[in-house]
């Protein structure tokens, strides 16, 4: 129950090729969040922890192993948070920037493709920020944390 199979170090290094291959692979998939996520983006998540698992623990299913384990991830993801925070190329590199998807109303189709996001999940982001078109909308922006930001025109503009 206690005793691990492998040494401490190779739990470690396990853990750390598969958080930087994992961040990596999500990256490319897109700017989503976790309560956007559409439930073929969910199941993919749940399917991505299965699949990884042994890949990291190497077959050991002790406790040590596994705290080993979850030790290295927290510490990565604080790692992680810490490089980005200090360094705005890193930041950039990881996260990526925000993708103006409307300017003065009118809609980038260009950055739409790019972005994978449909006119549809647009729509519902202007609605919910009180707009009924992107005729309203002096700016809209995704964000790097997948949420779209809305500014409205003016009554005068």
């Amino acid at each position: 129950m206690w005793s691990i199979s492998l040494p401490w170090w190779e739990f470690v290094v396990r853990a750390a090729v598969v958080y930087v291959l994992v961040l990596l692979m999500l990256r490319v998939t897109g700017k989503r969040q976790v309560g956007q996520l559409a439930p073929f983006d969910l199941v993919l998540l749940l399917l991505l922890s299965n699949a990884v698992q042994n890949s990291m623990n190497g077959g050991d299913n002790s406790i040590t192993g596994g705290l080993v384990l979850a030790g290295t991830l927290v510490g990565l993801n604080y790692l992680f948070g810490l490089a980005t925070f200090k360094s705005r190329k890193l930041e950039t590199l990881i996260e990526g920037k925000p993708q103006v998807l409307i300017h003065k109303g009118q809609v980038d189709d260009a950055i739409m493709s790019d972005a994978k996001l449909t006119r549809h999940e647009l729509e519902l982001a202007l609605r919910r920020h009180g707009c009924t078109s992107p005729g309203e909308v002096r700016l809209a922006v995704l964000e790097n944390n997948g949420e779209i930001s809305v500014v409205q025109k003016m009554k005068e503009e």
